[in-house]
């Protein structure tokens, strides 16, 4: 099943401003909060450096420039997380795609490499690797997509055939070709699969059930082949 829906639904779906979960994605781990406390700091001492320069003349530039610097650390993921999100406003339509799970396989994927250096000497290459969940998706004309996120234990519970819901974007009326597609929600285990949260999830499930309740005839024109998800 693929709907196409109206630019106002898709900007509320997939809004400006980071929601919750984006937030919390850019937020990160321990390390890049201290990277980020550490680039606030940077600025900080910079800023001071600049109002020694500039003597009294500038204080309230000073002080707005010490603020926002200050708090890069607090508010840089709501920053990263509005320009990603802008990346995907940016296309002109979008669509309501509700497929099936048709294949489910676990990856290794190489996260980055480190150069250390062992007790004798040597120089050796540690691989950072992370185990990941990969879910095709079709429907059935044939379409296929392949969503993926990092592996966990509460994905035991996916299986094949369970229904998946998902945004498809284009910069197409029909939907015809599909560009880009967001996070994938499984209604059955109200889990949601994929690299980035770009959907607000509440507005997301009120329209799903609205269309579930409608049940309005499928799109005309559909996309054909299969849509590779590529990590960004």
């Amino acid at each position: 099943m693929l709907i196409s829906l109206t630019r106002e639904k898709f900007e509320q779906i997939i809004p400006l401003i980071a929601t919750g979960p984006q937030y919390a994605y850019y937020w990160g781990k321990w390390q890049d909060l201290l990277n980020r406390l550490l680039v606030s700091v940077v600025a900080i001492v910079v800023i001071l450096l600049f109002n020694s320069i500039v003597g009294e003349g500038a204080h309230a530039l000073v002080l707005l420039l010490a603020v926002i610097g200050g708090l890069y650390w607090l508010w840089a993921p709501v920053y990263w997380a509005s320009l990603r999100n802008t990346s995907y406003r940016k296309y002109k339509y979008c669509g309501f795609w509700q497929a099936r799970i048709l294949e489910i396989f676990i990856t290794e994927d190489l996260l980055r490499e480190e150069e250390t250096v062992n007790e004798r000497g040597e120089l050796v290459i540690i691989e950072n690797r992370e185990r990941r969940i990969n879910l095709v998706l079709g429907d059935e004309t044939g379409f296929e997509a392949e969503v993926n996120a990092p592996l966990q234990r509460i994905h035991k519970a996916i299986k094949t055939g369970q229904t998946a819901q998902l945004l498809v974007l284009s910069n197409q009326p029909n939907l015809a070709r599909i560009d880009k597609i967001t996070d994938a929600y499984i209604p059955s285990q109200n889990l949601w699969i994929g690299e980035y949260p770009w959907l607000q999830r509440d507005v997301f499930s009120e329209v799903s059930l609205e269309l579930e309740r409608k049940k309005r005839p499928q799109y005309g024109d559909r996309p054909r082949g299969r849509y590779n998800q590529r990590r960004r």
